[in-house]
């Protein structure tokens, strides 16, 4: 997958809506973005699961209830939560407003084919071969039930997921999230949705979850997506967080060329605003820094969770932080250093290279009370190191670079 050259960057819905985000809040967050962070380089909007379920109201799943879908089988936009769908729009309508903002647009589906499409025995666009031919009624989902698996290697299964890919090439989608893939690893599906991308013409970015996928099949991971989840999915508690330094240790070697090791998306600011519009993430400050720190550092994509309308100048100033950026960006080999102390309070330090210039180094604290931290640089000479996120400098170092760092923090330097 030779696009999304680097971590992809945008916004997704799902922390903060579930299951029931609607056209008029992708809209605002989609202009948010435009005015305040497409200059940073985010530029996703993706709506996230059950964009074709009418009577969705929050990150709760109802099961076996009528889906929007066409004559094909394929789910459409509900029209009560995305007006402009009717008449057979689907999302054209709002991925062309996405676009006209200068950003692009992207959406979640689910592996497989409605049972709704099956029990209907609905033709395949493309085949002699009806939906409830390719499904497999014994392969479904755990946790939402609105599909059946397809059988692969069905004849007809790949005419299913061309239909599927020509449908939202010809909306403007330029991202998909494909649920209920990744951890099992549904190698032919994965597949028939990656040839499906290749002929359509369209450069599409093939996201893959839930986490964590298995490592061991990490070269075929490359082979056919941009984009993979190690995580299952990550919210707003410290030793999810704490437990990232273990799965980023085994991923970061993969990250590069298109092909991104997932950490999952950013619980910060406003979240799960479908329970009460009072939430907002329970990370500290220093935890944010900290996972944005590892998350650029191992070149995760970084998707935001939160309500951007309603995020404050600290959120903003995690997101506009241009040094931190440039690591995501601009950098190749990271790995960690050390890893020191006792478990669950340990001192870890890793390093990267800039493709251009110079180095990284970060510095993270998982333990509860402040300490200082000194690494032994891995390259010699005398570099000027600068504080990323203070932006202050420490003058000239050699040999090592020693740093305070507080509670669940991180301290992230630039070597020039």
């Amino acid at each position: 997958m030779k696009f999304a050259n680097t971590p992809p960057m945008g916004w997704n819905s799902w922390d903060c809506y579930g299951t029931a985000v609607t056209e008029e809040i992708v809209r605002a967050n989609a202009r948010f973005m435009a005015e305040h962070l497409k200059e940073y380089g985010w530029e996703y909007v993706v709506v996230d699961i059950q964009w074709y379920e009418p009577g969705a109201v929050n990150h709760e799943y109802r099961s076996f209830v009528p889906l929007a879908m066409d004559e094909y089988g394929r789910v459409l936009p509900a029209e009560n939560r995305f007006p402009s769908a009717a008449g057979g729009k689907g999302f054209a309508p709002l991925a062309e407003y996405v676009h006209s903002l200068g950003l692009k647009f992207g959406i979640h589906i689910m592996r497989g084919i409605p049972r709704q499409a099956a029990a209907a025995h609905t033709p395949i666009l493309g085949s002699n071969k009806t939906a409830d031919q390719i499904a497999n009624p014994y392969d479904i989902c755990t946790w939402n039930p609105d599909m059946y698996g397809v059988r692969a290697d069905a004849e007809g299964a790949r005419e299913y997921y061309e239909s599927l890919i020509s449908l939202y090439a010809d909306w403007g989608v330029d991202f998909i999230k494909v649920d209920d893939i990744c951890r099992e690893f549904r190698i032919g599906e994965i597949r028939l949705l990656h040839e499906a991308i290749m002929a359509s013409g369209r450069d599409i970015v093939l996201s893959l979850s839930p986490g964590p996928a298995p490592v061991d099949k990490a070269e075929e991971f490359k082979q056919v997506a941009n984009m993979w989840r190690i995580t299952d999915d990550f919210w707003d508690k410290w030793e999810l967080l704490y437990d990232m330094f273990h799965r980023a240790e085994k991923w970061c070697i993969h990250s590069g060329d298109g092909c991104w090791p997932d950490a999952d998306m950013l619980p910060i600011g406003p979240i799960l605003q479908d329970y009460d519009k009072a939430n907002r993430t329970k990370f500290t400050k220093a935890e944010q820094i900290t996972m944005l720190s590892l998350w650029a550092m191992m070149r995760s994509p970084l998707i935001i969770g939160g309500e951007m309308t309603g995020f404050d100048e600290f959120t903003m100033s995690l997101l506009t932080n241009r040094e931190l950026l440039e690591i995501t960006n601009h950098t190749h080999s990271a790995h960690p250093l050390f890893r020191q102390g006792e478990p669950g309070k340990e001192s870890i330090a890793w390093f990267t290279t800039h493709e251009k210039q110079g180095y990284y180094v970060a510095l993270f604290n998982c333990d509860d009370t402040a300490k200082e931290i000194s690494v032994k640089l891995p390259v010699p000479g005398t570099y000027t190191a600068t504080d990323v996120w203070s932006k202050k400098s420490l003058g000239a170092v050699t040999g090592s670079i020693c740093a305070e760092v507080e509670p669940h923090g991180a301290r992230v330097f630039r070597l020039v």
